[in-house]
């Protein structure tokens, strides 16, 4: 039982929206993160600053998606009829969510770091939650 059980219904209608939101939410997060990581070596080589500014305005797109992410997956929590999952889909959710703070968390840091070695320790942190996330996701909508 997820959040994405099928029906016969092919009708746009607030679940449709509420699962379109929760996917161009993490995708714009997780896919933004790829798209910076493949780009950084030209942002380094087109001058000091130049990755800094990229990453800033990454993060005004970033950010918003996270937080459509997270809203729409509060969204998708409600929606879920909790007496009727395992306690096993209980333990991969209650994971998903820390994970959610820790990507969050990493990223914010990462924003703030001040030395190269924690601005890649909390990338790599925040990305690899992110990553988690996902394929959390994806083992919660069978």
């Amino acid at each position: 039982m997820g959040i994405l059980a099928s029906t016969n219904s092919a009708a746009l209608d607030l679940d449709s929206i509420r699962i379109t939101l929760h996917l161009l939410g993490m995708a714009v997060w997780i896919g933004g993160q790829i798209i910076m990581m493949a780009l950084l070596p030209v942002l380094r080589a087109a001058g000091d600053g130049v990755p800094a500014q990229a990453a800033a305005a990454f993060g005004r797109v970033a950010w918003p998606a996270f937080a459509v992410a997270v809203a729409s997956g509060i969204w998708n929590i409600l929606t879920i009829e909790m007496a009727g999952v395992s306690t096993g889909y209980n333990i991969v959710l209650g994971i998903k969510l820390l994970l959610v703070v820790l990507a969050g968390g990493a990223t914010f840091m990462h924003q703030r770091a001040t030395t190269a070695s924690m601005r890649g320790a909390t990338a790599g942190i925040g990305f690899l939650a992110s990553l988690i996330v996902v394929v959390m996701g994806t083992m919660l909508a069978h």
